[in-house]
C-alpha cells in the first residue's frame, strides 16, 4: 500500500504526536485506594500549574484548584494523600505541607501546625500515621507520627535524625512496624526493619540488610522485602510480644526484584489480600505481577501494566495497579485475581503498534559487563527513509542514578520515534532492577560506568547497522545530565547533547546537596575531603574545552535539588570557549518538569535542537 507522505529523510516524517499532546496524554498516577463503591486516585494535572489532584471513578474531582497534594519529606516526597473507608480525604497541601482531613464535598481543614513536612499518609484500621520531617531544628528530625483523625496534638512513635518510612500498624493496634537507615546510608544500601509496641519504649529490629515496605499478615506475623541475598525477595518473621520468635522464611527465591530504590514514599511493590495470598511485583528488567500463596503455586497475572508498577491496593480478590506497559500507555487498572478480569480505571490506552512497536530488550557488552537497554526503532506508517539512509538516535538516560527504565510505551517516546528519530534507553550499570551486584557495580565509579556504558550501548547501536554512526545524541535529566555532559567530555560518539537539570561540579553538588542525597556522593565517587582531587577530576565542569558538540540546557528555577547554578556553571563556561549551547530557566519549576506550558516548550526546543545538530528540520 503506497504511503501518504512518500520517502523522506528521518527526522523529516510528519507526526501526530505535537508536544502539547504530549503533555496531556498519560496520566501522571498518584496512589489509588478503594474507597466504599468507587476507586480514588491521585493525579497531576500538567495544564493546571502540575497540581495533584484526586479523582474518583464516579467521576467527581474530589480536591478542587488551588489545593495540590504534595509532599516534600526526603525533597522526592511521596504518599501525600490517603482516604478513609467513609472517604474521608487526608492530603498534604503542596504550598504548606500540612496535613489536611477534608470530607467530601467539604472544606480543607488542617490537622498539623505550621512548620514540619508531612508525607508518606496511611490510614490503617481507622487511625492516620504520616512521616514528619522537621527542619527547623538542627540536627534535623524525621519522625513517624500519629496524627488524631479529629484534630489535636500528633503522637510521635519514633524519631531520629536519620530517616524512617512504610509505617505499618498491626491488626490488633498494639504494635508498628517501620524502615529506617541512618543519614550516612542510603536505604537501598543499609536499612533496618524496626517493630515497637505502641505507647511503650521497647523497640525490637531485625537483622536486614535493605529493608523495605512492612506489611502485617496477622497480629504476629510481619513480611517484609530485603536483598539479604541479591534481590529483593519477601520475607516473613513470626513475633512473639517484640521478640522475634523465628528466622526469616524466605517467601520468594527467584532472579527478580520485589523493591526498588526508596526514592519516594507511596511506591507499594506488594500487597497481602485477606485470605494470606500476596500480590507482589517482580522486577527483572521489565515487571510482572504475581499471586503468591499460601496453597497454590507462584502464579502470573495477565496484566497490561509491566514498567513501574504498583501495588497500590486490595480488596476482596481485587487489587490496583498503576504503571506503564508495553503496549499500553501509563493508567490504572482494577485487577480480579481469580477471575483474571481486568477493568480500565484511567489511562492505559492501548498503543498502536503501527506508532508505537514494543521496545526491543537489547543487551550489549561493555567495559564493565552487560548493558540493558531498550531500544525504540523509528516508526511512521505514513512514511518511509530513502533508500539506504541510517536514522538518527537519541540515547536516553535516567536520573538517579539509582533507578532504571523498563520499556514501556510512550507517547514522549513516539513524539521522536514518528518522526524519524530512533530512541535507545538505557540501563547502565548502577541501575536497579537486575539485582544488588549490577546496582553496586556504580559504587566508587559515578562517571566512569555509567558513562562507559551509555558509550557502549550507543556504539554497539551503530555497530549492528541500527543508526547512523555520525547521528547519535543523548539526553538526561539530574544525574542522567551528569551523565550526558560526562560522556560530551570523552568525546568521539555523540553529536550532541541535552541536560536537563544535570549535575555540572562535584564539589558544588556535595555543598548544595539537601538531608536525604547528603552522602550519596560518597559512596558513588569517595568521601570529602580526601577524594576531593578524585570530583575535581570527574567533574564536567573542569574538561569543558573537551567537549566540541552542541549542548543544550534546561533547568527548572526552583530545583533544590541540583539549583540553577549548577547549569549556570556550565553555561558559563561553554560561553567562554566558544562552544555552541542553549540555556533555558523555567520559573516555577523544581526538580522535574511539570507544567504543561514548560513540557511543551522543552521538548520543542530538543526537537528543534536536534534538528539543527543533525541537519533537518522537523515539523512540531
Amino acid at each position: 500500500m503506497p504511503q501518504p507522505y512518500g520517502t523522506s529523510p528521518y527526522g523529516t516524517w510528519p507526526s501526530p504526536f505535537a508536544a502539547a499532546d504530549i503533555a496531556s496524554s498519560a496520566p501522571r498516577i498518584d496512589g489509588a485506594r478503594f474507597v466504599g463503591d468507587e476507586v480514588w486516585w491521585g493525579e497531576s494535572v500538567p495544564a493546571e500549574g502540575g497540581r495533584v489532584t484526586v479523582r474518583s471513578s464516579s467521576g467527581d474531582v474530589l480536591l478542587p484548584e488551588p489545593w495540590s497534594a504534595r509532599a516534600r519529606v526526603h525533597e522526592y516526597g511521596g504518599g501525600a494523600w490517603t482516604a478513609d473507608d467513609d472517604g474521608t480525604l487526608f492530603f498534604v497541601d503542596a504550598g504548606d505541607q500540612r496535613v489536611y482531613r477534608m470530607p467530601r464535598g467539604g472544606e480543607p481543614v488542617a490537622l498539623t501546625a505550621p512548620g514540619p513536612n508531612h508525607g508518606g499518609l496511611r490510614v490503617q484500621h481507622g487511625r492516620l500515621f504520616a512521616v514528619r520531617e522537621d527542619l527547623t531544628v538542627e540536627p534535623h528530625r524525621r519522625s513517624i507520627v500519629e496524627i488524631p483523625t479529629g484534630g489535636g496534638d500528633a503522637s510521635v512513635i519514633v524519631a531520629t535524625s536519620g530517616f524512617v518510612a512504610h509505617p505499618a500498624l498491626s491488626p490488633d493496634g498494639e504494635r508498628i512496624a517501620w524502615v529506617q537507615w541512618s543519614d550516612r546510608h542510603m536505604p537501598w544500601q543499609l536499612a533496618q526493619l524496626h517493630v515497637a509496641a505502641l505507647g511503650g519504649d521497647t523497640i525490637a529490629s531485625t537483622p536486614t540488610r535493605a529493608a523495605l515496605q512492612p506489611e502485617w499478615l496477622s497480629d504476629t506475623e510481619l513480611v517484609y522485602a530485603d536483598d539479604q541475598d541479591g534481590r529483593w525477595q519477601l520475607q516473613r518473621i513470626v513475633l512473639d510480644g517484640l521478640e522475634r520468635v523465628s528466622e526469616a522464611d524466605a517467601l520468594t527465591s527467584t532472579d527478580a526484584d520485589t523493591g526498588y530504590g526508596l526514592w519516594v514514599l507511596g511506591n507499594r511493590w506488594y500487597q497481602p489480600l485477606a485470605d494470606g495470598r500476596i500480590v507482589a511485583v517482580r522486577t527483572n528488567g521489565s515487571d510482572e505481577v504475581v499471586v503468591i500463596g499460601p496453597g497454590e503455586a507462584v502464579r502470573t497475572l495477565d496484566v497490561p501494566a509491566t514498567a513501574h508498577v504498583s501495588i497500590d491496593d486490595t480488596r476482596g480478590t481485587r487489587v490496583l495497579l498503576s504503571g506503564g506497559g508495553a503496549g499500553v500507555s501509563a493508567g490504572l487498572w482494577n485487577v480480579d485475581v481469580d477471575s483474571g478480569a481486568v477493568t480500565r480505571v484511567r489511562g492505559g490506552t492501548p498503543a498502536d503498534p503501527a506508532w508505537m512497536p514494543p521496545a526491543a530488550q537489547l543487551t550489549i557488552d561493555g567495559a564493565h559487563g552487560p548493558v540493558h537497554a531498550f531500544d525504540y526503532a523509528p516508526a511512521n506508517p505514513d512514511s518511509s527513509a530513502p533508500e539506504g539512509e541510517l536514522p538518527p538516535y537519541i540515547v536516553f538516560v535516567h536520573g538517579g542514578p539509582t533507578a532504571h527504565v523498563a520499556g514501556a510505551a510512550s507517547a514522549a517516546i513516539a513524539f521522536y520515534t514518528s518522526r524519524g528519530i530512533g530512541v535507545l534507553d538505557v540501563n547502565y550499570g548502577g541501575s536497579t532492577g537486575y539485582g544488588r551486584e549490577y546496582r553496586e557495580r556504580l559504587d566508587g565509579q559515578w562517571g566512569v560506568v555509567d558513562v562507559d556504558d551509555v558509550l557502549a550501548a550507543a556504539r554497539g547501536l551503530a555497530e549492528s547497522g541500527r543508526a547512523d554512526p555520525a547521528r547519535i545524541a543523548i539526553r538526561g535529566g539530574s544525574a542522567g545530565g551528569w551523565t550526558v555532559l560526562s560522556a560530551l567530555v570523552r568525546g568521539g560518539v555523540f553529536a550532541a547533547g541535552i541536560s536537563r537539570y544535570g549535575v555540572t561540579d562535584l564539589r558544588m553538588l556535595a555543598q548544595d546537596s539537601h538531608d536525604f542525597e547528603k552522602h550519596y556522593i560518597d559512596g558513588l565517587v569517595g568521601p570529602l575531603p580526601e577524594a576531593e582531587q578524585v570530583y575535581i577530576d570527574r567533574s564536567p565542569l573542569t574538561h569543558v574545552e573537551r567537549i566540541d558538540v552542541p549542548v543544550l540546557l534546561l533547568q527548572g528555577e526552583d530545583d533544590r535539588v541540583v539549583p540553577p547554578s549548577q547549569s549556570e556553571a556550565i553555561r558559563d563556561a561553554l560561553a567562554a570557549r566558544g562552544i555552541p549551547h542553549e540555556y533555558v530557566l523555567y520559573p516555577g519549576e523544581g526538580h522535574g518538569f511539570r507544567r504543561a506550558e514548560t513540557i511543551v516548550d522543552a521538548l520543542e526546543r530538543e526537537l528543534a535542537f536536534l534538528g539543527r545538530a543533525f541537519g533537518f528540520t522537523s515539523t512540531r
